[in-house]
């Protein structure tokens, strides 16, 4: 069965109901919900691969946030910048992941996911590949922003391969296994910049991003289209059947901007589960980024640790992001999967993807807590370790079940939208914070820079538990079209 969405709300929201409604008008003699090219009814391998092919560029693009932070102090040096605008580069690529899928997630939906994909890993490969080769600051950063703004829809579009691919009930595993890509990025990218960096310079940062970037060429370009309006299409046209006439090139310019830019900024601020969980999901990503920029300074300044040791310390990160995943895959075993059972097909609450997030929720404050503590010299660094290991599974916990969530509620070109600006929200977000890591812990100390996030950290505590009880009443109210069960 193929998602449905309401041409009324779609229209009232942006304006391009006539481009959406032309897409969707399919002829009542092609039946999609049992044709062989239908993603759903895809044999596994042949959706496993594309779900590789997701995940591997999503790795490439997320590594490139952070394997760049261990060159901090060589671009002060080569550059003559201060420790500040040294961050620049960092910030601008983050930005710029933030901003890609809000032009590349609309763009999906007209030229084909895969058309995206292509253009990631190949636009993405060469911009790293400047970046690599450019001898002035400026030029790093502005090539560094277009890697980003290259890779950007890779993480976002990858949500809907997910709902178009995969159905509910199996969609956990996969959406899981997606998801982790993203986040070991960050994670894995400074334990192998601060080799690259110490043993070649910071430029072979920049060439290792191309080299991931022709593997994610390779396995895209072996993957197939998964968004079913563009197969639809195709297979009326081998089946001899005239498909829908295609919009005007004005509507589909219209339908572009209006759910490309407007929708998602729109679901941000009237949408109460996408505002306050972007929010939530910004807020745990800037404390990600600010520690790329903050562990160095504490680790070697604490705790005497070389350059090399302090980027080690972001293997807790990635450790954190492991165990995550696998209290993520225990909760839709114990919890979510005895729902399918229990509810008609594919009717699921989306609520009941929200016990990794409540979990979540509680482990934040425990590890920035722990972390401003005990990170001392009197006391062994591994227990501040400790601590990172489990910021890093509460974070996991919190967007994975926050996309899952979100994922479930809305449908079609909304999933897309609300990602965005999920997406949107988080990069941005996770882009300033580095700018002021340093003096924040400088002039606060360990101790209470970190406990000021894990204060606004219980701020936001409670929001998954309220949209577990209150969840269906929230979406009730909702103008876009929701999930009703």
């Amino acid at each position: 069965m193929v998602l449905e969405t309401s041409d009324s709300d779609d229209t009232a929201q942006t304006g391009a109901g006539s481009a959406e409604k032309a897409t969707d008008e399919v002829p009542r003699e092609f039946n999609f919900d049992d044709d062989p090219e239908n993603p759903y009814n895809w044999p596994k391998w042949k959706k496993n691969i594309l779900l590789i092919a997701n995940a591997v560029l999503s790795f490439t693009g997320s590594t490139g946030t952070s394997i760049l932070s261990p060159a901090h102090q060589q671009l002060i040096d080569e550059f003559g910048v201060s420790s500040t605008v040294a961050f620049l580069p960092l910030t601008t690529y983050i930005l710029a992941l933030g901003l890609g899928p809000v032009i590349g997630g609309p763009l999906s939906e007209i030229a084909g996911r895969k058309a995206i994909y292509i253009g990631a890993a190949s636009i993405g490969g060469l911009f790293a590949l400047g970046s690599g080769f450019t001898r002035s600051f400026a030029g790093l950063c502005i090539l560094r922003f277009f890697a980003g703004f290259a890779y950007g829809p890779s993480l976002s579009i990858g949500s809907g391969f997910l709902a178009e691919t995969y159905t509910p009930a199996e969609r956990g595993l996969p959406s899981l296994l997606w998801i982790l890509s993203p986040f070991l990025g960050p994670g894995l990218g400074p334990v192998l910049g601060v080799f690259l960096v110490d043993r070649m310079g910071w430029r072979w940062t920049q060439f290792t991003l191309v080299f991931f970037s022709v593997f994610s060429l390779i396995w895209v370009s072996i993957g197939s289209e998964s968004y079913h309006p563009i197969i639809q299409r195709r297979r009326m046209k081998q089946l001899g059947i005239t498909p829908p006439e295609s919009p005007p090139l004005v509507n589909k310019l219209r339908q572009f901007l209006a759910i490309g830019l407007l929708r998602p900024i729109h679901m941000m601020v009237t949408e109460p589960i996408v505002g306050f969980l972007s929010l939530y999901v910004a807020f745990i990503f800037g404390v990600l980024f600010n520690f790329f920029g903050a562990f160095f300074y504490i680790f070697q300044s604490v705790y005497g640790f070389t350059t090399v040791q302090s980027g080690l310390v972001f293997l807790g990160v990635a450790l954190g992001c492991v165990i995550g995943a696998l209290n993520i895959a225990l909760c839709d075993r114990l919890f979510y999967q005895p729902q399918v059972r229990r509810f008609p097909p594919h009717h699921v609450p989306p609520e009941y993807r929200l016990f990794p997030a409540m979990i979540g929720s509680i482990a934040l404050p425990i590890s920035l807590f722990l972390f401003a503590w005990t990170t001392r010299p009197s006391i062994s660094p591994a227990v501040s370790i400790l601590a990172i290991v489990i910021f890093g599974a509460g974070n996991i916990n919190l967007f994975v079940s926050a996309l899952q969530y979100t994922g479930d509620v809305y449908h079609r070109t909304n999933v897309a939208s609300a990602t965005s600006a999920n997406s949107l929200a988080r990069y941005c977000l996770a882009a300033v914070f580095p700018l002021f890591s340093l003096q924040l812990y400088r002039n606060l100390g360990v101790a209470w820079a970190s406990s000021l996030l894990g204060f606004v950290s219980i701020a936001l505590l409670p929001l998954p538990w309220l949209l577990f009880k209150f969840g269906k009443a929230v979406r009730k109210k909702s103008r876009y079209q929701t999930a009703t069960y």
